[in-house]
């Protein structure tokens, strides 16, 4: 089977492949965004991304169902599909891929436990391996050659720590199985500390310091997303290396607790770290673009950017391959995205300009050509911050 022609699983006959609910499309899901650039913006953003390395810092380049509604009876098969002909068309060289995560629900109906999350990183192992053309990362070396070679590369993380429980060796086997990147808590608490969605903000546990440091001597990059405010500022106080907010945006732009407050922002920054802008949907709002588009998302990357610096931020998207605001609906329970407390907005069925994988670099390399930044600078933020960043962070 030629590479080009490779969908997931198939590998495996097809009564073993589970394959009979019908995924999201990888193309045209949507309408496409009009971005309204010259012809000569638009080859000088295309320039940019063939010639540099691109990164996201958070990702789902998996298909779910094209009905949300049978999300749970898709992964229950342990058998996410990785997009890989969308993949091809991205343009991005190196995706942090966090996989099922909050709907991890492979055995019961609550994620986030040990045995299903070893299922999911086992299973995409496996699948991947029967191609060649998308690539797992464990080192600088393997993005540096997979940008060479043209070929996408995956880093496996979670969103939480929590299928740790209180074994702090889990992480060395975490870490062993391919996983470089991992957050301390995902809006409920855990043993390492408080998520974003509690009432009372307790911050770091005493377990959490010692996970900090193990983190720290493995090489594993540390998110602090949808951990509470003083949980991430106190895990940048105890790292001894750059600290990740891969996926979030700002407070001050759009009131809502999944939006992180200066402080919080500023702690990353100060461990040399990296902020990821996301655009999870009805998340990255703001004021000005109260109709969730790329502008709103950007209008959170400028406000960073005069908050910490340019040099600390990069791009956590956050989407997928079908309709996330559908996921967002019928996981609403587990995955809290907290939309109460917000001013007034418009629901949208999609954020225009970056609803996919497929779509969301050109779109942004696109948007940050049409709005005056640098080559330099442009670089920096599709990829040459997080790459800095991953030289103090990961093992040499």
């Amino acid at each position: 089977m030629s590479k080009d022609a490779y969908t997931s699983y198939g590998y495996l006959p097809e009564d073993e492949r589970f394959d009979k609910i019908k995924l999201a499309s990888e193309f045209n899901r949507v309408a496409p965004y009009e971005g309204a650039l010259t012809v000569d913006e638009k080859a000088r953003a295309e320039k940019l991304m063939r010639e540099n390395i691109t990164v996201s810092l958070h990702d789902h380049p998996v298909r779910f169902p094209d009905d949300m509604r049978q999300t749970t009876e898709y992964n229950r098969t342990g058998r996410q599909h990785t997009a890989f002909a969308g993949l091809r068309k991205s343009g991005m060289t190196v995706i942090f891929d966090n996989m099922m995560d909050g709907t991890a629900c492979v055995t019961g109906n609550a994620p986030w436990r040990w045995l299903d999350i070893i299922t999911d990183i086992g299973m995409r192992l496996a699948d991947i391996a029967h191609q060649d053309e998308v690539t797992v990362i464990r080192t600088i070396a393997d993005i540096e050659d997979a940008h060479r070679n043209s070929k996408i590369g995956l880093v496996f993380g979670l969103e939480a720590s929590t299928p740790i429980e209180n074994e702090i060796d889990r992480l060395d086997v975490l870490y062993g199985l391919g996983i470089r990147q991992i957050g301390i808590a995902y809006s409920d608490s855990n043993a390492l500390g408080c998520g974003l969605n509690e009432r009372v903000d307790s911050g770091l546990t005493d377990f959490g310091r010692r996970a900090v440091k193990r983190m720290n001597a493995l090489g594993m990059a540390i998110d602090i997303s949808h951990s509470s405010d003083q949980t991430g500022i106190d895990a940048c106080k105890e790292s001894s290396a750059p600290v990740f907010m891969t996926h979030a945006g700002a407070r001050a732009i759009w009131p809502i607790k999944r939006m992180k407050g200066d402080d919080a922002l500023k702690a990353v920054a100060e461990t040399g770290g990296i902020i990821g802008i996301s655009a999870a949907p009805h998340t990255t709002l703001s004021h000005a673009h109260p109709q969730h588009s790329i502008d709103s998302v950007m209008d959170h990357l400028l406000y960073c950017i005069d908050l910490v610096g340019i040099e600390h931020m990069a791009f956590g998207p956050d989407t997928l391959y079908g309709d996330h605001v559908g996921l967002h609906t019928v996981f609403s329970s587990l995955l809290k995205t907290a939309f109460s407390e917000a001013p007034p907005f418009e629901r949208v069925k999609y954020v225009d300009g970056l609803e996919n994988p497929t779509e969301n670099f050109w779109n942004i390399a696109g948007w940050l050509v049409k709005n005056g930044f640098s080559d330099e600078n442009i670089v920096a933020l599709l990829g040459g911050n997080i790459m800095r960043a991953l030289q103090e962070i990961w093992v040499k």
